[in-house]
């Protein structure tokens, strides 16, 4: 427990990618089975344990410490596993020589019922850096900056192979993954999937910049358009159908009406989308994806309302023949076949887009005849499909981002290494005379910059709510920032009507007036079907 402990307070406080995976392969190598494989399965999210809720956690703490006295460190700190960890009145204060298998196999075999006095039992028993490890353990949420795929990486950087190749076995592995380890250490064989309709490990583009531009030409390379969905694999084989997400999630069950349209035998890869089923079935936004996104499961409204469909673009497997070592036309022209012996309603074929140079890729990419595009995929006609991100065979080119002047309204203390600044930004523009929220953004700045923030929001607090500070704002104080973000959704969710897709703080004017930031307006002539905005 004591290493685990350690390993997450250094995750916490390592930004760079490459020390991170440094350090999960050195808690690889120092921890014994099967304690680290219970860590790596918390780390990528696969350790469930249900009988733990904060709601719990606030009730314990509640009865052995002052209301107020954790709602001031709590503000202060900004974590509730954090705050706990530092604030509960252990006796003897040390941490105790508890194994991490120890701990999981208490909070696991706890039911509800018995969860308070075993959770009770373990924060009385560990020191804070272990009671903070325990307590993210029992909630799920670690927010150490470590995704799936790159506690992959470190695996595959432990064992000395290519990540491909823990790819391949991964969803044939449950935690602990002793079978992983013995494979990795050379003490076993290589893991068999026998996973029906398994995942296979996606090919993934670069962003193209102005060295690449001047190799990209017709006689070379394809171009197609790049949808605003989410990338997925659909996979149909021996019997099995099953929908993967890019990093190889099972989403199979959030999408009963498009596996029941997979007939055919194979793996394609492509871009999940939905219709609008009241405007002709044309593609819908993203904000119409959301509304069937992270479901377990889907009503039969939602599936009549936002139909499912996958837009083809690349094919793995075709009849039972592994094809991704073929040439993109040649994958291409046996995916045209097979796309056109399915369902149109449910697959239909990324179509190209003819250019005869980069000048003519440019204006393409910044004038896409729908709203549900979001630039353009460059793919050179020879390449094969090689997992991982190769550079060369396909690029990215976006559509550069939109930007707005909008005023800082509030305030969130951020996690780990920000716990004591405030970080995480809530802003608006102006719409009848006051100001509406229309996003938040917590990157974009330096760790100078963060402090001058800081600073601002702490001198301008108008009010508190919880860890949330209101700023002072005002048409002649305040502070405005120019917010870059992707594109815009109508939500029913916010005040403003409207919600940004990925906003980031471009620059802060210091120099500007908040009366002088944009309008609601201006952004509402943003959104799909409005004047001036891209139509189908």
């Amino acid at each position: 427990m004591r290493a685990f402990a350690h390993l997450l307070e250094r995750l916490v406080l390592t930004p760079s990618r490459t020390r991170k995976i440094e350090l999960m392969v050195h808690y690889f190598r120092a921890v014994p089975d099967p304690d680290r494989g219970l860590g790596l399965a918390a780390l990528t999210g696969d350790l469930d344990l249900v009988a733990v809720k904060p709601a719990l956690i606030r009730q314990l703490v509640a009865e052995v410490t002052d209301a107020e006295l954790f709602g001031l460190s709590y503000d202060y700190v900004g974590d509730l596993a954090e705050t706990v960890a530092l604030i509960w009145p252990a006796p003897g204060g040390s941490d105790a020589p508890l194994r991490l298998s120890q701990v999981v196999a208490a909070l696991d075999g706890a039911s509800r019922s018995e969860a308070p006095a075993v959770l009770r039992r373990l924060l009385d028993g560990l020191g804070p850096s272990q009671r903070f490890a325990a307590l993210k353990l029992a909630t799920g949420g670690l927010r150490v900056g470590v995704s799936a795929r790159l506690a992959r990486q470190a695996l595959a950087d432990f064992g000395g192979v290519e990540v491909n190749a823990v790819e391949e076995v991964w969803h044939a592995q449950a935690s602990p993954y002793a079978s992983l380890f013995a494979w990795l250490e050379g003490r076993g064989d290589k893991p068999v999937s026998r996973v029906a309709a398994p995942f296979r490990p996606v090919m993934l583009a670069h962003p193209l910049d102005e060295r690449d531009r001047a190799a990209i030409g017709p006689r070379d390379y394809l171009a197609e358009w790049k949808w605003d969905g989410i990338r997925v694999q659909a996979v149909a084989e021996g019997g099995a159908r099953r929908l993967y997400s890019r990093s190889g999630e099972d989403i199979t069950a959030a999408w009963p009406d498009l596996i029941a349209a997979m007939e055919f035998e194979g793996a394609i890869d492509g871009e999940l989308l939905v219709r609008r089923a009241a405007h002709g079935g044309d593609a819908g936004t993203f904000a119409d994806l959301q509304q069937r996104l992270n479901r377990k499961s889907v009503s039969t409204r939602l599936q009549q309302q936002f139909p499912a469909f996958v837009r083809a673009y690349d094919l793995l497997v075709d009849d039972g023949e592994d094809v991704r070592a073929l040439a993109l036309t040649s994958r291409r022209e046996r995916l045209a076949l097979l796309v056109g012996r399915l369902d149109p309603l449910r697959f239909d074929l990324s179509p190209l887009v003819p250019f005869a140079d980069a000048g003519e890729l440019e204006r393409l990419r910044r004038s896409p005849p729908h709203p549900v595009i979001e630039g353009l995929m460059l793919k050179r006609r020879d390449a094969p499909y090689l997992p991982g991100r190769p550079k060369g065979p396909w690029f990215k080119w976006k559509k550069d981002p939109h930007v707005v002047d909008a005023v800082l309204m509030y305030a969130q203390r951020g996690h780990g290494k920000r716990s004591s600044y405030y970080s995480d930004y809530t802003f608006g523009v102006w719409h009848e005379g006051e100001l509406v929220p229309v996003g938040k953004a917590y990157f974009g700045f330096t760790d100078e910059e963060l402090r001058a923030l800081d600073r601002f929001v702490r001198e301008h607090t108008t009010d508190r709510f919880g860890p949330v500070r209101a700023v002072r704002a005002e048409p002649g104080f305040g502070l405005v920032l120019e917010v870059a973000f992707e594109g815009l959704n109508r939500s029913g969710r916010h005040r403003s009507g409207i919600a940004m897709r990925f906003p980031r703080i471009a620059r802060i004017r210091w120099d500007k007036p908040p009366a002088e930031a944009d309008r609601l307006a201006t952004l509402e002539a943003l959104l799909p079907g409005s004047p001036g905005a891209p139509t189908p």
